[in-house]
């Protein structure tokens, strides 16, 4: 499978088609030209402004930005659309790498973009409970993208790649779950992490070995990292089980046993994938930081079902605020610059964002368990530091995404 983001630099582009008026080769506005442009322009903003307003919100009284409780649309809009939007980004521009068909671009993306902003609008000025409308136009988005991606992947013949619409539906079931149901349940938040919980399982699965392999011969170390399909085969099957437990016998001896093995293998599969080695190439260690936050998840998880004195929610914040938030801003990074044309080396400020970003996560998730009578000051602190650093990612990779590929072709 061709992985994301893979592309070597090619040679440089004339200065106009470099410094250009924002307008791509083909003549429609750049942000169009693919699919990762808006998406990962608008995950950046999104993550930079939603964590301190949840945080404004939960301490210093100012207004929800709709009838939900601060909890329940700080849940909602990280998964639903920060996470749903890079989602969207990667998907959109791996599926014409995987089967050769040309990207998504023009009208069509920007029709799915609107309807991205529509839902986090309708998300904004709901009511208690969220009206009907709002709640349409909210669980529209992940449909509209599994129906754009549905018919380059079946004719593509590869039947794994579906798993990618089964995911789609997972979270779009958790959704509406949530539209139900609302802050009276937990199992819609249940559903939807798992759900990621197996989609950064089997893309890291995928990607990291590679990009590793790749990235370590481009410095002179021919290491090849070998394959150990029955490994591979458990750690998603772990992956697996940890979803159906979590939905059908929750909360149990049982979930905590999954979760353990699912740590365990997914540790034994991170080491063999020599990640000591990446330190020089920050594209390839955050990468593997965001992996590493999948045992320590799964860990915390089943050390809180055991009954150690763990908070229950630590597990979530490792999921959530390190490996996803890791992972997301480790790949846009990577297919940031891959697919504009532009060598795969970090842009200086990224290397300080991926370390905020870890300090954040490990903010938020241990911060209150070493100190619990500080923890509005651990949420501050770990929103804060999660703010900068998709400021810093939003402000370094924007004209990118706003201007034509730095070697002039489509894209």
């Amino acid at each position: 499978m061709k992985a994301v983001a893979s592309e070597p630099r090619t040679p440089a582009a004339p200065e106009a088609n470099r410094h250009g008026n924002g307008r791509s080769p083909s003549g429609g506005p750049a942000l169009f030209a693919y699919g990762f442009r808006p998406f990962f322009l608008l995950a950046g903003i999104y993550a930079t402004v939603a964590p301190p307003w949840w945080v404004a919100m939960l301490y210093l009284g100012a207004p929800p930005p709709s009838g939900l409780m601060p909890l329940a649309w700080h849940a909602h809009e990280m998964l639903y659309g920060f996470v749903a939007a890079a989602v969207a980004g990667f998907l959109l521009t791996a599926v014409p790498s995987w089967t050769g068909r040309r990207g998504y671009a023009g009208a069509p993306l920007a029709a799915l973009v609107m309807l991205w902003l529509a839902g986090r609008l309708a998300m904004t000025l709901s009511g208690t409970p969220v009206g009907l409308l709002a709640a349409a136009i909210d669980l529209a988005f992940v449909p509209a993208l599994g129906l754009i991606l549905l018919p380059a992947l079946m004719r593509e013949g590869k039947r794994r790649n579906l798993v990618f619409i089964l995911v789609l539906t997972f979270l779009f079931v958790s959704n509406l779950q949530f539209h139900l149901e609302g802050a009276a349940s937990t199992a819609p938040l249940r559903l939807g992490l798992n759900t990621m919980l197996f989609l950064l399982t089997l893309l890291g699965g995928r990607i990291l070995p590679a990009f590793t392999s790749a990235g370590l011969k481009a410095r002179g170390l021919e290491i090849r990292i070998e394959r150990h399909p029955l490994l591979e085969r458990a750690v998603l099957v772990a992956a697996g089980a940890v979803l159906a437990v979590d939905l059908l016998l929750p909360d149990g001896m049982l979930a905590g046993g999954v979760a353990a093995l699912g740590a365990l293998l997914l540790a034994l599969q991170l080491g063999r994938w020599q990640g000591y080695r990446c330190l020089g190439d920050p594209l390839l260690w955050v990468l593997h930081i965001a992996y590493a936050w999948l045992p320590v998840c799964l860990a915390l998880k089943a050390a809180a079902l055991f009954g150690l004195p763990l908070a229950g929610n630590a597990w979530v914040h490792a999921l959530t605020a390190g490996a996803m938030a890791t992972m997301i801003v480790g790949v846009m990074s990577r297919a940031g610059l891959g697919h504009t044309g532009r060598a795969l080396v970090a842009p200086p400020p990224m290397p300080a964002a991926y370390l905020l970003l870890t300090v954040a996560a490990l903010a938020r998730v241990f911060g209150p368990l070493l100190y619990p009578a500080a923890s509005p000051w651990w949420h501050a602190l770990s929103a804060g530091l999660w703010s900068i650093a998709f400021l810093v990612f939003t402000v370094v990779y924007a004209p990118m995404l706003l201007r034509p590929r730095f070697d002039g072709k489509p894209g």
